[in-house]
């Protein structure tokens, strides 16, 4: 079997030291953020980038292995099990090529080979082989298959007994490992995909329409071109298929399998081979294909969900400040929440300025008041329905008002999705959904991290083809993801919800509803230690979860910072031998820079961890997200009827695809910029210009009203 952990090391470029030790760690229960964190002298500075590869890897190794036990022990059972076939069983690297391997030995339904052997044919095909070598002798196959006419096992004519044998050599053909993989990997590199739509979707009709007459290299297809393919496919809009040289393909096969020199010989070998690779290998390797390029496809989708995920939830928070938040609507009217510095919703008022100049003047009384009373210092509009006509509105509101709040527009996509959520109606039961949905709008505004983590990820919108990709690939980066910025920005222990808690490393569900109730029961956490009196949460838990979590004006200044308790020792060693008291973190860590840390150094403690401590000395309780910014959209267009070619826009970065970014830029309608239009120069991934959330400048190029499509350039406006 496979040495894993030296495999592992030559794949993915690391030191056997560092694979051991990191291996060992997740043995042990860490997480990777912890172990990425708190653990770089055992890793040898291994980032979380390195740790989940190793993880992913880890797990298909073990994997594999478990399945060639199995494979093994089934063909041995069988009695078919020679030391050089368990060699290349052993050797393996890939589940492709083990399957392949098995496929011979694997239970299969009656197949007409099989039905051929129970008549007693494979005497007759073992004899055709024979004869299919290079000096074969001349032979009668007509008068050697008649021998095995038989009534009652229903062998009625020479022709059909041959036909048996046939049946019988097609099979093994095309269980060869080798040939497999041979025309897999020709398929692969020669192929094309051709995709049509169907006659009953005229022209100009579908979404699809690029793909009406579509032709692509299968090497050299797009993710997103073959994810559109699986979806038109299942959709019932598009067909497609693979195609490819089949008489390059007969002719392998020939070259491969036939031997002999004899006609008869020759011709009975190309017609079983045509047989072979027709009905036994063609709509398989095809499907086989088609799978793994999905496959590829799937994860590169769910790489560009994971990073735009990534970007927006540590968008830049625009602070915990008092926020009035609005869920805009016409005839229904806009739905404004009161919040407070921490996020504790504070009062609801339903107003209705676009039902006419009355209602329009009392809500704007109405407004004002409620920004004077609880001194709101920020304002959440979300983007939906009426939200640039209750733009207007609340401009015309602080046109009066000497202290003017922070007006920002809200991407509200998911806020429904929470409003109706288990969570929500927990968090608070007695009010309605369209109140739930505010207050979702407005926190999300606060602090994007906190309260987007309360919502499933599909439901966000930055995701490319989410609903047609591995569900359970997607579900597992995703979840990484969230723990991996949650662990990244940090957690104030006194104000998380139970969702946000969850995410942080070594916390459960269940211990975050813990946390919750001893928080509720006993007031603030006054310092890290306090968490070891919390139900469930065990020394192993307060290790993988206290350098996450902070404490904000609590007994001790360094549990307001990343670093660990394990390490608070060592700094008040620090903080003795500099004549500086632990309150001043900040001078400790500019002392520390001319100091020799090597001096610090202990068998848990190298001197990556000291670098780590000095850096949050520095800026204790520090945001690592960028600075708040936010888009301000053009008075007078509100609609995409407003567009016209050649205005220049300011907008913001909605999601990031393959093929380019959807930019918002205040008209109900997120315009593309083509990942030909993102830079003057070429663009291999829009990842590397663009990000979620980032403010843009774009210029229209193009607008569609029928099918509601913007084109906008970012390359336009530089030039």
């Amino acid at each position: 079997m496979l040495n894993i952990p030296q495999l592992l090391a030559t794949e993915l470029n690391l030191k056997p030291f560092q694979v051991e030790n990191a291996l060992s760690l997740f043995a042990e229960g860490a997480t990777i953020p912890f172990v990425a964190r708190y653990r770089k002298e055992r890793t040898g500075e291994m980032n979380e980038t390195q740790l989940r590869d190793l993880l992913d890897r880890y797990t298909y190794l073990t994997e594999l292995e478990a399945r060639k036990s199995v494979i093994i022990n089934a063909i041995a059972e069988q009695n078919k099990l020679t030391d050089e076939l368990k060699q290349q069983i052993e050797l393996c690297l890939q589940k492709t090529e083990l399957e392949d391997l098995y496929l011979p030995y694997r239970p299969k339904r009656r197949t007409r080979a099989i039905i051929a052997k129970e008549k007693g044919l494979d005497k007759l095909a073992e004899f055709i082989k024979s004869l299919n070598v290079k000096n074969g002798a001349l032979s009668d196959l007509n008068a050697e298959a008649a021998k095995y006419i038989n009534a009652e096992k229903e062998v009625k004519t020479a022709e059909e007994a041959l036909k048996g044998a046939s049946d019988i050599l097609a099979e093994e053909t095309a269980e060869r490992a080798y040939l497999r993989a041979y025309l897999r990997e020709m398929l692969l590199k020669e192929g094309v995909f051709i995709s049509h739509i169907k006659d009953e979707h005229p022209e100009g009709t579908t979404k699809y329409e690029m793909y009406r007459d579509y032709q692509m290299k299968v090497n050299n297809i797009a993710p997103h071109n073959m994810l559109a393919l699986c979806r038109g496919d299942k959709e019932k809009i598009l067909s497609y298929e693979i195609a490819f040289d089949e008489e390059y393909v007969l002719s392998y096969l020939e070259s491969q399998e036939i031997r002999s020199k004899q006609p008869e010989i020759r011709k009975f070998y190309q017609q079983m081979l045509k047989d072979a690779f027709n009905r036994l290998m063609k709509s398989s390797l095809m499907n086989e294909v088609i799978s793994e390029k999905k496959e590829y496809a799937d994860i590169e989708s769910i790489k560009t969900f994971e990073t735009n995920l990534r970007n927006l939830l540590l968008s830049a928070p625009a602070g915990m400040k008092p926020a009035i938040a609005i869920d805009p609507g016409f005839r229904t009217g806009c739905k404004v929440a009161i919040l407070d510095e921490t996020g504790k919703f504070l009062e609801y008022q339903a107003i209705f300025p676009h039902t006419g100049a009355g209602k329009r003047s009392e809500a704007a009384k109405m407004l004002q008041n409620m920004m004077e009373k609880y001194n709101v210092e920020l304002i959440a509009i979300g983007n939906g329905t009426a939200s640039r006509e209750t733009d207007e509105f609340v401009i015309e509101v602080l046109q009066k008002m000497q202290i003017k709040p922070v007006k920002v527009m809200v991407n509200e996509s998911g806020a429904s999705i929470y409003s109706a959520s288990k969570v929500a109606i927990e968090e608070f039961p007695d009010l309605d959904i369209t109140v739930r949905g505010a207050i979702s709008i407005g926190r999300r505004l606060q602090d994007p991290l906190a309260e987007l983590v309360k919502i499933d990820p599909k439901s966000i919108g930055v995701g490319q083809y989410q609903h047609d990709v591995d569900q359970k690939l997607l579900k597992k980066k995703l979840d990484e993801t969230v723990e991996s910025c949650v662990n990244y920005v940090g957690v104030d222990l006194n104000t998380a919800s139970i969702e946000l808690l969850t995410s942080v490393s070594g916390i459960t569900s269940s211990i975050a509803n813990n946390i919750v109730q001893y928080r509720n029961e006993n007031g603030a956490f006054k310092n890290r230690r306090q968490l070891l009196k919390v139900a469930k949460l065990g020394p192993k838990a307060f290790e993988q979860a206290a350098g996450f979590l902070r404490i904000r004006g609590g007994e001790n200044p360094l549990d307001n910072t990343a670093v660990h308790p394990e390490s608070y020792a060592v700094v008040k060693n620090i903080a003795a031998d500099l004549k500086v008291e632990l309150k001043q973190v900040t001078q400790i860590a500019e002392s520390l820079k001319k100091a020799d840390l090597k001096k610090y150094v202990t068998d848990t403690i190298g001197e990556p961890t000291l670098r780590d401590i000095i850096g949050e000395l520095e800026k204790p309780g520090r945001d690592p997200r960028d600075e708040f910014k936010y888009a301000t959209f053009k008075e007078g267009v509100n609609e995409i009827s407003d567009l016209e070619e050649g205005m220049v826009l300011e907008g913001i970065v909605t999601n990031v695809a393959n093929f380019g970014a959807f930019v918002d830029v205040g008209v109900h309608q997120d315009g593309l910029v083509h990942i030909s239009q993102l830079a003057n120069q070429f663009v291999k991934d829009p990842k590397e210009v663009v990000k979620v959330g980032e403010v843009v400048k774009v210029k229209v190029l193009e607008v569609n009203q029928k099918l509601k499509r913007i084109g906008l350039s970012m390359k336009a406006v530089s030039q």
